[in-house]
């Protein structure tokens, strides 16, 4: 058996697979998130080390564990982990959601013009350099203490192995890793007062970076199991989707929306906001346009109205509502993808007297499918162009949820069993072919032998008939951000 350990922004998730790579068990734990500030997002790493604990302790109830051949890592892309010379955590972890470091974004590309062709990315407030020059700004006496930035799946490999290890697909998310070498860059650490001493070892994410400690093996109870480096939260989405080649892709419908596609090369188009990073597989590279509040639109929306998820959609659908006359823009926490802008608001507009919950349910959705749609246009322009697109993440559980995101990047999509674990799959499969290779198999014929496509579950074919009034609804969605976006700013300076 083998062991996948995914920790995300609302939960820590842990996948067992047999030697056929088939879902044995699944378990989860709840994770919060702080908002101390305005734009701001932070998690205590303690809390994610306490989630693996209890999380390994829950599939033990249920599997004999003394099987297991290895663990794999995925997780949450670009959070900045800060320890100190003794491994001990300085601050709260600052998450890929932050926003609060677009002046430092902005500051490291006016210093630094070479910042764009050695990352292949824009700075973004999301991505970790600049949130480490934030900090060596904002708060001098950590920044002195800093002796080590970790990612946060690869704060729980440290705590599982004691080694400082990363892979590349997640390191590459940083603006620190060079995607073409595949190794951090020393300029691009310069430019935030960093070193390669600063950094954990970058391996692939199938490669072995050490095995669990004495102490933590007994206290998981568990053998001194390998643990391979795995992969940030998308990679190893796709490794668990068998998105592994040139012209696949999947969408991921997640806290946050991704859309991503596999290339043979790396394929650098930042002026798109496209993010170009490694694979978690050798020679592999991928390139996605990312929103930031996918299913979380909706979670917040049922959480404004006093209803779970679950009664939005059953009430939707009960209603037998198609279209509305109310636009919704996505921008709870910023936007990436195509605007790169920290402090877009989210929106409703066209509301009256006679909208009801049904109708701006129907709004959210299809707000998220535009921004959706604004991802693939960047990625198109790019020439990253999947021809084969799954679905994964919680949001694409619902089947209506589905369609409408068919219909409005008009193009068949597929939901395939195994979509909601997508990236705890994932690591359980870097596990898996991490301790076959280390076996001397080769990793190609492991590749193609274990990362297959799951079935199908369901198959979604656009709708002609929908297709004008999803084309006209886009160029106004379209429209209003650019129409409001001083209007958001002014707003902002006014609440600060």
């Amino acid at each position: 058996m083998y062991l996948g350990l995914d920790l995300g922004t609302s939960g820590l998730k842990g996948v067992v697979i047999d030697d056929k790579g088939q879902v044995l068990a699944q378990e989860s734990i709840s994770l919060s998130v702080s908002s101390p500030q305005a734009t701001w997002s932070e998690q205590d790493p303690l809390s994610w080390w306490q989630a693996c604990v209890d999380v390994i302790g829950q599939l033990q109830s249920r599997l004999d564990l003394s099987k297991l051949k290895a663990i794999g890592l995925s997780g949450q892309m670009h959070g900045a982990t800060l320890l100190d010379r003794q491994g001990d955590i300085l601050r709260p972890c600052i998450l890929w959601n932050d926003g609060r470091s677009q002046a430092q974004c902005q500051a490291l590309m006016a210093e630094f013009p070479d910042l764009i062709k050695r990352s292949g990315n824009l700075a973004m407030p999301g991505f970790t350099a600049p949130k480490i020059r934030w900090v060596q700004e904002n708060e001098p006496a950590i920044f002195e203490k800093l002796a080590f930035v970790l990612l946060p799946k690869d704060y729980l490999a440290y705590r599982l192995t004691g080694e400082m290890s990363s892979d590349c697909s997640d390191a590459a998310g940083t603006l620190w890793l060079n995607p073409e070498t595949r190794q951090w860059d020393d300029a691009l650490l310069a430019a935030t007062g960093l070193t390669q001493a600063n950094m954990p070892t970058v391996y692939e994410g199938c490669d072995l970076v050490g095995v669990l400690s004495e102490g933590v093996a007994q206290q998981l109870k568990l053998p001194q199991l390998p643990v391979v480096a795995g992969a940030g939260d998308n990679a190893a989405g796709a490794v668990g989707m068998g998105v592994t080649n040139p012209g696949q892709g999947f969408i991921s419908l997640g806290t946050s929306g991704v859309y991503f596609t596999v290339s043979e090369s790396h394929k650098a188009n930042p002026e798109n906001t496209v993010h170009a990073f490694c694979h978690a597989l050798p020679n592999r590279w991928h390139q996605m346009g990312v929103t930031l509040s996918a299913a979380n639109s909706l979670s917040w929306f049922a959480k404004l109205v006093g209803k779970t998820v679950p009664e939005l959609l059953d009430g939707l659908e009960d209603s037998g509502l198609k279209r509305t006359s109310v636009l919704f823009l996505p921008y709870l926490s910023g936007e990436r993808t195509p605007h790169n802008d920290p402090l877009a608001n989210g929106q409703f507009v066209g509301l009256t007297n006679t909208t009801n919950v049904d109708s701006m349910t129907l709004a959210v959705l299809e707000g998220v499918a535009f921004s959706l749609l604004d991802c693939q246009n960047a990625l198109d322009s790019a020439g990253s162009v999947a021809d084969e697109l799954s679905l994964i993440g919680g949001g694409a559980r619902n089947a209506m949820w589905r369609q409408i995101i068919a219909n409005v990047l008009d193009k068949r999509l597929t939901y395939r069993d195994g979509g909601d674990v997508g990236p705890g799959l994932g690591a359980a499969r870097l596990a898996l072919l991490g301790e076959q290779q280390s076996q001397g198999k080769d990793i190609e014929l492991l590749i193609t032998e274990y990362c297959t496509l799951p079935d199908v579950l369901a198959e979604h074919q656009p709708d002609a008939s929908v297709r004008a009034y999803y084309q006209e609804k886009y160029a106004l969605y379209q429209t209003l951000y650019q129409a409001t976006k001083n209007l958001n700013d002014r707003l902002a300076q006014l609440s600060s």
